[in-house]
Order: C-alpha cells, then sequence, then structure tokens
C-alpha cells in the first residue's frame, strides 16, 4: 500500500502519512538502562496503519483550529516547528475531530485521523518489520545526535519538523525535540497490556495518558528517556511547551 498524502480542499497545506506494514515485535527492553516499566517484554501483533512524518506542525493545527482561541497555543513559535502546549483533551476532543471533518472525502476509505496507541507508535519508532534486522538504540540510530533534539543540541527551544535524519520507515523526530501524546492510559507495569497493538483503556475518563519520545530539554545524561521503548504519562489536561503529538491513519472497521 502506498503512502497517503493528505490535501485540503481549500488549502495548499498537505501532509503525509507513511504506511506502516503490520507484523509482530517485542515490545518494551531488556536493556540494562532500562525502567521498570518497560522490562516485561511482550510480543505485540499490530495491522497495517499509517504514521504521519513529521510532528504535527504549528502551521496544521493553526488551519485545522481556524476561528477558535486555540489555534495559537504554541511557546515556541514557527510554522513549522511542532505545536506543542496542547492537551490530550485538546487533540481528541477539539483537533481531531475537526480533522476528520475537513478529510472525510479526501482520505481512504473507512479510516480515521487519531492517535496512534502506545505499540503502534514504539512499533514505528522502532523501525516496524525492518527492527528484526536493525534494532537501533533511538528511532533510526545509536547516536542520538544524529536522530534527535535534546538539551545539548537543541538550544533550549524546539526545532522545526523534519531537520535530522529519519528512522528506518522515513520517520522523523521520534526521539527528541517534543514528546508525543498516546491513545494509551497510564500503566505501571504491561502486566496485562493487549496483544494486538489496540489502545490499552481500562480506567475512569481523565486517568492519565501516555506520552513517548523524549524531547527538546532532556540532557544528554539522560539520554536513555530518548530511547524507544522509554514510556512516561502525564494528565489529560496537561499542557507544556515539551508535548506534542503525531497522527496515525487506521482502519477501525477492519
Amino acid at each position: 500500500m502506498k503512502n497517503h498524502i493528505q490535501t485540503f480542499k481549500d488549502n495548499p497545506l498537505t501532509f503525509t502519512m507513511i504506511h506502516i506494514e503490520g507484523g509482530t515485535f517485542e515490545m518494551g527492553s531488556h536493556d540494562e538502562e532500562a525502567y521498570d516499566d518497560e522490562k516485561h517484554v511482550h510480543s505485540v501483533s499490530v495491522r497495517p496503519f499509517y504514521m504521519a512524518e513529521f510532528l504535527v506542525t504549528q502551521a496544521l493545527w493553526a488551519w485545522v483550529m481556524k476561528k477558535t482561541d486555540m489555534n495559537d497555543p504554541s511557546y515556541f513559535k514557527g510554522e513549522n516547528r511542532p505545536v506543542e502546549q496542547v492537551s490530550w483533551d485538546d487533540i481528541t476532543k477539539e483537533f481531531l475531530p475537526r480533522l476528520n471533518e475537513l478529510t472525510q472525502s479526501l482520505r481512504p476509505e473507512n479510516s480515521i485521523y487519531c492517535l496512534p496507541t502506545e505499540a503502534q507508535w514504539e512499533y514505528a519508532a522502532k523501525g516496524g518489520i525492518y527492527q528484526k534486522e536493525l534494532l537501533f538504540k533511538y528511532a533510526g540510530s545509536n547516536k542520538l545526535n544524529e536522530v534527535g533534539w535534546y538539551h545539548e543540541n537543541s538550544h533550549g527551544e524546539t526545532k522545526p519538523v523534519g531537520l535530522k535524519t529519519p528512522n528506518l520507515l522515513g520517520l522523523y523526530d521520534m526521539s527528541g525535540n517534543v514528546f508525543e501524546w498516546c491513545e494509551d492510559q497510564w500503566h505501571g507495569t504491561y502486566e496485562g497490556a493487549p496483544d494486538d497493538g489496540s489502545a490499552w483503556v481500562d480506567k475512569e475518563e481523565g486517568a492519565f495518558r501516555v506520552r513517548r519520545g523524549g524531547s527538546w530539554d532532556y540532557p544528554e545524561s539522560s539520554g536513555q528517556d530518548c530511547r524507544s521503548p522509554y514510556r512516561n504519562d502525564d494528565s489529560p489536561s496537561y499542557r507544556y511547551n515539551f508535548i506534542g503529538f503525531r497522527l496515525a491513519l487506521v482502519f477501525p472497521s477492519v
């Protein structure tokens, strides 16, 4: 299946959704530096889906959220920088419904834009079906400087998307720049996690949500926090200048 180039009827803005071939992978990490919440390594089978080539930019956010008081939330301004200071609630309750409405007749049939599940995110960051041959520490390299923006090279700010080397699937900035919200509610262990790549949502509304990927303000000495298996969480209402997001495009009825 080909990548999907998303267009809009009344705006020249476009973005690319990379087709991710499905497969089975080992989620989590056996590494010595892995945190306890990563260490229950388990097999997960992920169905084919699409993942955005880039983090959602401020230009895309502004277009989708035009004529609202949420069209310019970011602390570090720049159309091609990742949007940040957006909460999980902002994304799922405001941005995604608007984006799906705007693209209703312009995206693959029966597909829908959403946040990636935690399993989809890690599978894509590690390189999908190619990770069995080349399993990197970070998303695309064993050297963080090649693929990510972090404290020592970010000059204390986010950077425009796509300036570093992409990972094996052509996805940029999955290690550093900004953390990325996922669909799942937070669990401190993988015990009982779904093995089909679906979102783990079994708590009351308002439970903390997962974020992945590391950010511009994490020091190199804490580089393990930019690794592909690294996971963390925040309240779904939390906004800060080190958290943004990346789109997934899925086929929920398939």
